[in-house]
């Protein structure tokens, strides 16, 4: 009879088992990723472009286009805190997105945006050296106990419970067509993400031949 130490050791062996096999499914940190807005099919975006109002920090959109380079975003640990490289984003999970091409932070605070009024979201960070704040910090909310990559997943704002969204708003001239991004206090179907392209990061005991038939999104 297999006793009671063995039956919790097996069990936990399975666990760590079936966590290391989907490993490739999951959002990790350090990946440079693409987010989509499930509603309005954007992707969120941003760019050199300053708001002419609110904090006149630079923009954050959405765009269409699904092969522009400002759309890339790192996936990193809150403020003075580092995740390790490769580790799955477990859901409720305080994480910073820094945009790629311009270092700044994904970030909200109390100002209204331009369009609707909802509360601004910008990209934050000073002398462009990727400092930011406390307003750069998101909570990952997810049905499961990781962020998966095919999950449809919420993004609050932990300084003022925002959730990331779009108000589904077209910009004119110089960024015309683009919808603008905001925080909204209220959930609805504009708050639901999903991630797009990018290249994910797998710690080093991945297996690829494990998750064969798992589709992977790894264009650039």
């Amino acid at each position: 009879m297999i006793s009671s130490y063995l039956k919790v050791f097996l069990l936990l062996l399975l666990c760590i088992n079936l966590v290391t096999g989907r490993a490739g499914q999951y959002v990790t940190c350090g990946s440079a990723i693409k987010l989509q807005n499930l509603a309005y099919k954007i992707r969120l975006h941003s760019h050199d472009v300053k708001y002419g109002s609110g904090s006149g920090q630079q923009s954050v959109t959405g765009t269409d286009t699904t092969d522009d380079v400002n759309s890339h975003w790192a996936v990193l640990g809150p403020l003075n805190q580092t995740c390790k490289r490769g580790e799955p984003i477990e859901c409720g999970a305080t994480i910073r997105f820094q945009h790629l091409t311009t270092r700044k932070f994904l970030h909200s605070h109390l100002f209204s945006s331009p369009l609707s009024g909802s509360q601004e979201v910008s990209a934050f960070g000073e002398n462009g050296n990727g400092v930011g704040d406390s307003g750069d910090h998101w909570r990952v909310i997810c049905d499961s106990d990781f962020w998966e990559r095919d999950d449809s997943v919420t993004f609050k704002h932990v300084d003022t419970s925002a959730y990331l969204a779009s108000s589904g708003h077209a910009y004119g001239r110089p960024i015309n067509g683009q919808l603008e991004i905001v925080g909204l206090t209220r959930l609805d179907s504009s708050c639901h993400w999903q991630t797009a392209e990018g290249l994910f990061v797998h710690t080093s005991n991945f297996n690829p031949k494990q998750n064969q038939n798992k589709p992977e999104h790894n264009e650039l």
